[in-house]
């Protein structure tokens, strides 16, 4: 890592089209004012053309040139130097595309054209016995035969070559095919790949994907050589000072997370890497992994949970009930989300763990197979385990996998052998004994944990997360919507263990990937504390919406809706249809994304443009914004200023640092006004009173983030402290940052504004200071040390969080 760049804190921009490195390079200025200390970029490699987020790499031995090539990056790297800035980027080490043309890839090419026999046939994570050695192509929209019949496959040459072309698809032909004198079909069927429908995938693919996406194929990075030359571009850029440190996607899809962490390493002299690590509960990243920590998902649940009031769980779920017409359960719903993933998802790679199981115990029925690996797959709680063949089994791990199995043996609707269960356990776990292929054995301990996560993914945030309605805004990445609120105490010790035990990880509230934005789950944890004005304003809101409503337009999806118009407001009709189409095929209740009910698409359609322009609607929602705006204000600034000054290193993500509303992807990587940011903190800078809560949520952010600048040592040194700062009521919670020295800061945040004022304010609440006289960073107000009344370091008609230095230390900005 380059000396004079550490890492304090990171801002995401997410590259594509419309933010090239050179519109990079144009921010770089105005980023360093913000107070950040590194640009964080998406991937850079060469992805599809016209990749709006860069994880579809398709070369990995050159700099995309969409975005600009090696020339655009030197000048960002330029710049970015210029302003102060350091780089920090994305790395996605566990897939690559299969582009179209597939020519576009030279290993895939290869891999096409020569089968096992190409010199990349060891880069890509191929099944290869699974088709007697062919690689399953599904592109076909309908099987070969029907394609052959209708003419749309013919021979072409291209470049020199005899190729066979399908529309925009070009394949190769193996050395020695005889083009010119065997009928297509028998050409076919001696080349190493075998073209099927795009239907196929889901059962016979013999490729790893990325989770279910087939257009995504896995990359054996744990092949030093495969290592090397996808990373090759990446280790020279941070060893050159170009870069100073790397963010690492879906570390869990590897085959061994910890070794790949320990190559990296060992390759880039160990600079500064997180990974996207999810996890799940009170689970642990392994702390033998040679990184900082996470990307903030842990975080996130913590810090959003403070300002959630467990008190409206149960008359939200009843409201639910009322809506509905039945009540949600939530782990009844993951486990039929599973149930559907793993039958209908995911077969084909459960498909090749019964293969596996198959070579290491032939005499097992592979009907009892199957039914014990869904069984285990369902019954996960996590992402995966890290067993790794060749070392003893952490007892933890062993545990997991066990609880596992007890779950999804309640669970299964079907008979699972239990002596069947048992052995494939043992297998799991790589302690089965007297296997007839210990290869086989080795194989299944790492599929079978590749297999876990997307199960997980696909069931839990790709379809509970758009069905349960209780609070919507709980549905987040890493979250768990049945957890309803984070306590202060609760909080605390989780800062308390992240600032000892990973002080360098990062911190965030919103990424390319969360479902909705920070500032949306502020206004959506309102409701958490306003229940009953919350139901009483969706009935009447319901009926308002009567004309707009046709009889295919369910309740569950209403009740989505309304809570995403109340959160995004105000949201285009295109915005809304966009994100009610997608959200609604996640759910697959009534539609999916593969064969899909246009019919209720149009009518959730039509419901979404109503409710998007009918002028009461507009008035009934802007109502409820009004009564709720002082705790929607002391949610969005509160989490911002934890999140930017508790342990870790903080990220924002495009554009957060004014108010975004933004949802899903695509709708969270439009383009960012950097323009306005400018001249707002341009204007807050000269000393101008902020205008509205976006200029305070600027004020909160640029001095944060120049306080951490300023006093690098309090915050990720090792003199950084953290302590918990005692308040005499609940609806504040605070603490100090530094050693308990003169650069010390103090943090404080009003929980549940609205509750607050209903009581008429603060009245004789105290927090308790350190010894000394405080200024406020945000308003120049000045206490003194102490038990001090709250009603003075955070009025109810000022801002409703402080930032607190001793009065000796002017305002730094």
């Amino acid at each position: 890592m380059s000396a004079g760049r550490r890492i304090l804190s990171t801002y995401r921009l997410q590259l594509g089209p419309e933010l090239t490195f050179d519109d990079a390079a144009a921010q770089a200025g105005h980023l360093a004012r913000l107070g950040v200390s590194h640009l964080y970029l998406s991937p850079i490699l060469q992805a599809t053309a016209g990749s709006t987020h860069g994880y579809d790499v398709v070369d990995h031995s050159r700099l995309d040139e969409g975005l600009g090539g090696e020339a655009g990056f030197r000048r960002l790297a330029s710049a970015a130097h210029e302003a102060g800035l350091g780089l920090v980027v994305d790395v996605v080490p566990n897939h690559m595309t299969t582009p179209v043309p597939v020519s576009l890839s030279e290993p895939l090419w290869s891999v096409l054209r020569e089968g096992r026999a190409s010199p990349y046939a060891h880069w890509f994570d191929i099944d290869w016995d699974a088709l007697e050695g062919k690689v399953l192509w599904p592109v076909l929209g309908s099987s070969l035969a029907e394609t052959l019949a209708a003419g749309e496959l013919t021979l072409d040459r291209v470049g020199g070559e005899d190729v066979v072309r399908y529309f925009d698809h070009v394949l190769p032909l193996s050395p020695g095919s005889d083009a010119a004198r065997m009928p297509l079909g028998s050409l076919l069927a001696h080349q190493h790949y075998r073209l099927a429908s795009w239907r196929d995938a889901a059962t016979e693919l013999n490729y790893r994907r990325f989770f279910d996406v087939t257009s995504l194929i896995g990359v054996r990075v744990e092949d030093p050589s495969v290592f090397e030359a996808t990373h090759r571009i990446l280790v020279d850029a941070v060893l050159s000072g170009d870069v100073d440190g790397l963010r690492i996607d879906h570390p869990d899809g590897l085959a061994d997370p910890r070794g790949y962490l320990d190559q990296l390493a060992a390759a880039t002299g160990g600079g500064w890497t997180v990974v996207e690590k999810i996890l799940e509960g009170e689970e642990r990243l392994p702390d033998d992994w040679a990184c900082a920590g996470t990307t903030g998902y842990d975080t996130l649940l913590r810090v959003g949970g403070l300002f959630v009031d467990p008190g409206g769980a149960e008359p939200l779920a009843a409201l639910s009930e009322e809506l509905l017409g039945e009540p949600q359960d939530l782990a009844s719903m993951t486990r039929e989300a599973k149930r559907h993933v793993v039958e209908r998802v995911l077969p084909a790679e459960i498909h090749r763990l019964m293969r596996l199981v198959d070579r290491a115990l032939p005499w097992l029925d592979q009907g009892a197979v199957r039914r014990a690996i869904e069984a285990l797959l369902m019954g996960m709680d996590r992402y995966r385990v890290y067993v790794r063949p060749d070392e003893p089994v952490q007892p933890d791990d062993a545990e997991v996998v066990r609880t596992a199995a007890a779950h999804g043996l309640a669970d299964s609707r079907n008979s699972v052998d239990r002596d069947v269960l048992a052995a494939v356990i043992d297998l799991a776990l790589g302690q089965a004994a007297d296997v007839a292929d210990p290869a086989a054995q080795r194989d299944f301990v790492v599929r079978f944990q590749q297999t876990c996560g997307p199960v997980m993914a696909k069931a839990v945030e790709d379809t509970v997360f758009y069905r349960y309605v209780r609070l919507v805004g709980l549905n987040e990445v890493g979250g768990d919507p049945g957890r309803f609120g984070v306590a202060v105490p609760e909080f605390h010790a989780f800062a308390e263990r992240i600032a000892t035990d990973w002080p360098l990880t990062m911190t965030t509230l919103s990424t390319h990937d969360t479902k909705r934005s920070e500032d949306v789950r502020a206004r959506l944890a309102v409701l958490s504390g306003r229940p009953a004005e919350w139901s009483a304003w969706v009935r009447k809101a319901c009926g308002m919406a009567a004309a707009h409503r046709d009889e295919l337009v369910d309740p569950l999806t209403e009740y989505f809706l309304w809570q995403t118009v109340v959160g995004a407001w105000p949201i285009s009709p295109e915005r809304l249809v966009g994100y009610a189409t997608k959200a609604v095929r996640e759910a697959k209740l009534h539609t999916a994304w593969v064969d899909g009910d246009a019919h209720y698409e149009a009518a959730v359609a039509r419901f979404c443009r109503g409710i998007a322009t009918d002028a009461d609607v507009a008035q009934h929602v802007e109502a409820w914004l009004t009564d709720s705006a002082p705790a929607i204000r002391a949610n969005t600034l509160g989490q911002k200023v934890i999140q930017l000054l508790m342990p870790g290193v903080p990220d924002l993500y495009q554009g957060s640092d004014l108010v975004d509303l933004s949802l899903v992807d695509p709708d969270n990587r439009r383009p960012v006004d950097y323009q306005e940011r400018a001249r707002r903190l341009e204007r807050l800078d000269a000393g101008e009173p902020p205008r509205d809560v976006a200029d305070e949520k600027l004020l909160v952010t640029a001095t944060a983030l120049r306080i951490r600048r300023a006093r690098p040592e309090v915050f990720v040194g090792a003199q950084a402290g953290y302590a918990p700062i005692a308040t005499s009521i609940e609806d504040a919670v605070g603490f100090r940052r530094g050693p308990g020295g003169p650069d010390d800061v103090l943090v404080l945040a009003t929980r549940d504004a609205g509750r607050l004022a209903s009581r008429g304010g603060w009245s004789e609440a105290v927090v308790t200071l350190p010894s000394g006289s405080w200024r406020n960073l945000l308003s120049d107000n000045v206490v003194a040390g102490g038990a001090a009344m709250l009603r003075d370091v955070v009025p109810l008609d000022g801002l409703p969080v402080a930032i607190l230095v001793r009065d000796d230390v002017r305002r730094t900005r």
